[in-house]
């Protein structure tokens, strides 16, 4: 088992904060959980973070030969609740007693059992566990997988609910008896916060297992799986807010009179943050994964590609898109397995696709555009004279083909929409930002905004709230666009070609 808990010490991130003396009330807590870090700050009543008052720290799903990504529940959640005393300790003093809520973002697609009195009886199952891959076989022969994804608006995969419950059922079966309701972790979260485990729309949405038009658990699916109402967690009415228990009142007293409101998943609210609301605009994410959506009012679509995904940001809005498995993450992974130091000026050198390689970026599984959760990576064209970097700089490119095609399919749902980026991986590196450009032959605008997810938590709090009326009536700070070259866009346009014709002949049919 691969592991790495908290890898790096609370910190304090001002230079990213956004106001100082023109903070504006109300005053908001932002709790944004992502699958590689926890991320706490104070917001004002228009969006802005607080300077000063954010800490964060690092985290990682354990890893396990056989496709496993978990982590210990209930140290997951206190690792949350350490963050917020680390946020906490560092609000001004004339602001303490004027934060009105608690707006919770969290990392879409995970799964965790808990027993009748709310006791964790298993870790949690992230979205990067394939060991339901034969599972996700097994529903497609039960169900009609079309039916299923225009309902839900999931593919029938590993990453969703129906096939890790299945799993369960056959390979963790006294885990499965052990279990009376099954959650996402920010479920768990809430339960242990407030004592209610209400979801929102939006989390119950990523699961796989809710009927995206009639907003209610599926029950086709909830019968196949042997599972009731009462077994899984009851879901919220738009803007309900919660409380927080006596035990984290005491330990949080700024946030005894706050209000709670049930999690918002990540990628939804990194659309808000982002200002990518309507049609004209399409979100684009290069963190530890990588995506595209889009959001907009409206009911799913009648027509949804196999390739993409809707989920709900709420009751009058969805959020269409693709994810893949592979973004950030896999650049992290292989400049560890290299041994090379983050070297931009040499990655930038090297020209389009010079490096003669293939790289199909599946570590840890694929999701869009073919959902086969039995793909795994490969580096071909590898020669006694291939260099590290330019193995990096192959796996750039590779994760911007595969985002290609995703932008390809979105295009029916926002056709000539700006591209609005953001992401830890693209921060780092302007680099993948132009690679992004050059592959999909558009231009790419670069986020100016810090923390998408939690600023667009806090934007949906303040609306649920009454605060503004709209999350749209927000401006978002426009980042410099970064253009396409179309010498460029030539040369990785075969070589998008020439991985896609290696990803079928590896991957497609396994």
């Amino acid at each position: 088992m691969a592991c790495d808990e908290a890898t790096n010490p609370l910190s304090d991130e001002a230079a990213a904060a956004t106001t100082r003396d023109d903070a504006e009330p109300p005053f908001l807590l932002a709790v944004d959980v992502g699958t590689s870090s926890v991320r706490v700050a104070l917001y004002d009543g228009r969006g802005r973070e607080v300077e000063g008052t954010r800490a964060s720290a690092e985290r990682r799903f354990c890893t396990t030969a056989d496709g496993g990504a978990e982590r210990e529940a209930e140290a997951s959640v206190e690792e949350v609740a350490r963050v917020v005393d680390a946020s906490l300790a560092r609000l001004p003093r004339r602001l303490a007693a004027h934060v009105e809520a608690l707006a919770l973002t969290c990392f879409w697609h995970s799964l965790v059992g808990v027993d009748a009195s709310g006791r964790a009886v298993t870790p949690v199952y992230g979205w990067a566990d394939t060991r339901a891959a034969r599972c996700a076989e097994r529903l497609r022969v039960e169900v009609d997988e079309r039916e299923t994804h225009a309902r839900t608006g999931c593919r029938l995969h590993a990453s969703y609910w129906p096939a890790k419950l299945l799993w369960l059922q056959t390979e963790r079966a006294s885990s499965w008896r052990e279990a009376a309701r099954w959650l996402s972790f920010s479920d768990l979260l809430t339960l242990r916060l407030c004592g209610d485990e209400a979801t929102s729309l939006s989390m119950a949405s990523g699961t796989g297992l809710l009927d995206a038009r009639a907003c209610v658990w599926d029950s086709a699916l909830v019968r196949l799986l042997n599972l009731n109402d009462a077994s899984l967690p009851r879901i919220a009415a738009d803007g309900e807010t919660l409380r927080l228990s006596e035990e984290y009142a005491a330990r949080w007293p700024p946030l005894r009179s706050a209000r709670v409101l049930p999690a918002v998943g990540d990628g939804a609210a990194n659309n808000v943050g982002e200002g990518c609301t309507t049609r004209r605009s399409v979100a684009l994410m290069v963190g530890t994964s990588a995506a595209m959506r889009v959001v907009y009012e409206g009911e799913p679509p009648d027509v949804l590609p196999e390739s993409l995904w809707c989920y709900r940001l709420d009751r009058r809005r969805v959020a269409v898109g693709g994810a893949l498995s592979d973004g950030g993450g896999l650049y992290e992974w292989l400049a560890r397995a290299l041994s090379v130091e983050r070297d931009e000026a040499a990655l930038a050198a090297l020209a389009p696709a010079a490096h003669g390689l293939t790289v199909l970026p599946f570590w840890s599984g694929e999701r869009s555009t073919g959902w086969n959760a039995h793909a795994s990576g490969a580096i071909l064209g590898l020669t006694m004279h291939t260099r590290p970097v330019e193995i990096l700089r192959a796996g750039i490119e590779a994760v911007a083909y595969r985002l290609a095609g995703v932008a390809g399919a979105l295009e029916a749902f926002a056709p000539g929409a700006e591209i609005r980026a953001s992401g830890g991986a693209l921060r780092a590196s302007k680099l993948w930002t132009q690679v992004l450009a050059d592959v999909l032959a558009r231009p790419v605008r670069l986020s100016r905004v810090s923390e998408a997810s939690s600023r667009g938590a806090v934007l949906l709090a303040l609306e649920a709230l009454g605060k503004i009326k709209s999350v749209s009536d927000i401006q978002v700070p426009a980042g410099d666009a970064c253009q396409p070259d179309a010498a460029r866009h030539a040369v990785y346009s075969r070589a998008a070609a020439r991985q896609q014709q290696l990803y079928e002949l590896l991957v497609a049919d396994r």
